[in-house]
């Protein structure tokens, strides 16, 4: 009888396998599958979206390990369906992130990203340097979890004062006060950041709009770091464009690449970063603190023990 398989989309170092076989030793660990191999992938890290959708039609798929922390972009209704389990990366990347976050605030706020265009002309422009202090403002970080908490965390030593809003308003470790994402945009004329960590989801869709924008404050800072369709981006051009607030950060967009017709390049108004602020320094061995416990709990009572997605609401 043949063995059944954990696929593994990315090559991981061979003390990590060494570690799957010990945990699994009745599984095969394949890095590149075949059409063979299809009906036999019980386990899947990652989604090899070219076999979609054979694995999707075969009984012997059971779970799917996300390596990202987003998980929109999978067939959550079709594991729903069929009861595949899902679990994704979401903590790994939260320091990441964070740090991300504050590096850009701290440019913007003391002036780097415009003495770095100054330094690429050769001009000295101490005198039209724009700047302001960090310390003191609001900040409204929309989506309280690991991210949203290690960023409260790092950036409360700096003196800012961090709100938050999640599905409902609960309490959230490190955040003066929570509100309900629906009370968001009664929020917002408060705030002088507002910084958008949410993932995929068809309640999350557009939600930062004009709407959102347009009680922005005139000096507020807008960043995005959760995913692209978030945001209405043709809105957000407008808001841009219009001055209705100062400034944006944008790591993520509705299309990726951003595309060389998109007017986002060109506003001085505008940083982009190229989907940069997950990158994190030893992911391997984050992803398998989580992946291990999670593989040992399925062998054990077919139950996941960290990071389970509810299918239902995508997160």
């Amino acid at each position: 009888m043949t063995k059944p398989i954990i696929f593994l989309q990315r090559e991981f170092r061979d003390e990590f396998i060494e570690k799957i076989q010990i945990l699994a030793p009745d599984y095969q660990i394949k890095t590149e599958l075949t059409e063979d191999d299809l009906p036999s992938v019980e386990i899947s890290v990652g989604w090899p979206k070219k076999f979609s959708e054979r694995l999707l039609s075969s009984d012997q798929l059971k779970w799917v390990q996300s390596i990202s922390a987003g998980v929109d972009y999978l067939p959550l209704n079709d594991f729903s369906k069929r009861e595949v389990l899902l679990s994704n990366g979401s903590g790994i990347h939260a320091l990441s992130i964070s740090e991300h976050i504050i590096g850009v605030l701290l440019g913007y706020y003391r002036g780097l990203n415009e003495s770095v265009k100054k330094q690429e002309q050769k001009v000295w422009a101490q005198e039209s340097i724009h700047y302001d202090q960090l310390s003191g403002k609001n900040l409204l970080v929309v989506g309280t979890g690991h991210i949203g908490q290690q960023l409260s965390k790092s950036i409360h030593s700096l003196g800012v004062n961090v709100y938050g809003i999640n599905t409902t308003g609960h309490p959230a470790e490190g955040f003066v006060e929570t509100y309900s994402i629906k009370n968001m945009a009664k929020i917002v004329p408060e705030m002088d950041i507002v910084v958008g960590i949410l993932p995929g989801t068809h309640e999350t869709y557009h939600i930062f709009n004009s709407d959102i924008f347009g009680k922005m404050k005139k000096t507020g800072i807008f960043i995005n770091v959760g995913r692209g369709d978030t945001v209405h981006t043709k809105e957000l051009i407008s808001a841009l464009e219009e001055k209705q607030f100062a400034f944006a950060a944008l790591d993520v967009f509705e299309e990726e690449p951003l595309p060389e017709s998109n007017p986002l390049w060109t506003f001085d108004n505008v940083l982009i970063t190229p989907h940069i602020s997950g990158m994190t320094v030893d992911f391997q061995n984050k992803f398998m603190k989580i992946f291990l416990a999670n593989l040992k709990s399925y062998l054990s009572d077919r139950e996941l023990s960290v990071n389970q997605v509810e299918l239902t609401r995508g997160y």
